[in-house]
């Protein structure tokens, strides 16, 4: 069974082994190579420190929501933890689980608005990339890739858009594989 799984995320492609390893490696807070329901729950407390206009008990249990659907991934080996391979498997299927990725990106989108202006700045996005990666990080020529039609900011649709691109999309080039930042150069 455990050879099908990873023969089954051996299907993603390299660039997005590296754009979700980058997010997986922000998310592994004690860096095992591993994620937990701690890692999770750590994610959550981030976000929730800096929630713009959403509501912080829907924002954390959006982000934890997500543990149980990658569990399951997991598979019975009983270890309570999740590799890059298993989190693959799950990106792989997220065709089928529109609803909760858009899900997902409307409440980022409202942690992310801070003034709750109903759009995202540049600053705005600087602190999506630090929260969600833990560290600082240069965005200033991130954000113009994002940031389409050059108006200054991001819509909550063109967030949503760029955060599906993200996840589901396999082009090294689309705006919304840049959403994390400089994840893959």
């Amino acid at each position: 069974m455990e050879s099908s799984r990873r023969a089954e995320a051996d299907v993603a492609s390299e660039f997005q082994r590296k754009k979700v390893g980058g997010v997986f490696r922000a998310m592994d807070v004690d860096g095992d190579g591993r994620l937990t329901e701690a890692d999770f729950q750590a994610l959550a407390r981030r976000w929730t420190a800096v929630a713009g206009s959403v509501d912080p008990e829907r924002l954390a249990a959006v982000m934890t929501g997500w543990w149980p659907v990658l569990q399951t991934a997991s598979g019975p080996d009983g270890d309570d933890a999740v590799t890059l391979d298993e989190v693959l498997l799950v990106v792989e299927g997220l065709g089928d689980r529109a609803d909760a990725v858009s899900a997902t990106a409307d409440a980022m989108f409202e942690a992310v608005d801070l003034d709750g202006d109903g759009f995202i700045s540049r600053s705005e996005y600087g602190v999506l990339v630090e929260t969600w990666n833990g560290t600082p990080a240069a965005t200033d020529e991130i954000f113009p890739r994002l940031d389409l039609d050059g108006d200054g900011h991001l819509t909550r649709d063109e967030f949503r858009t760029h955060w599906t691109e993200f996840w589901a999309g396999d082009n090294p080039s689309a705006p919304g594989s840049y959403v994390f930042g400089a994840l893959v150069e």
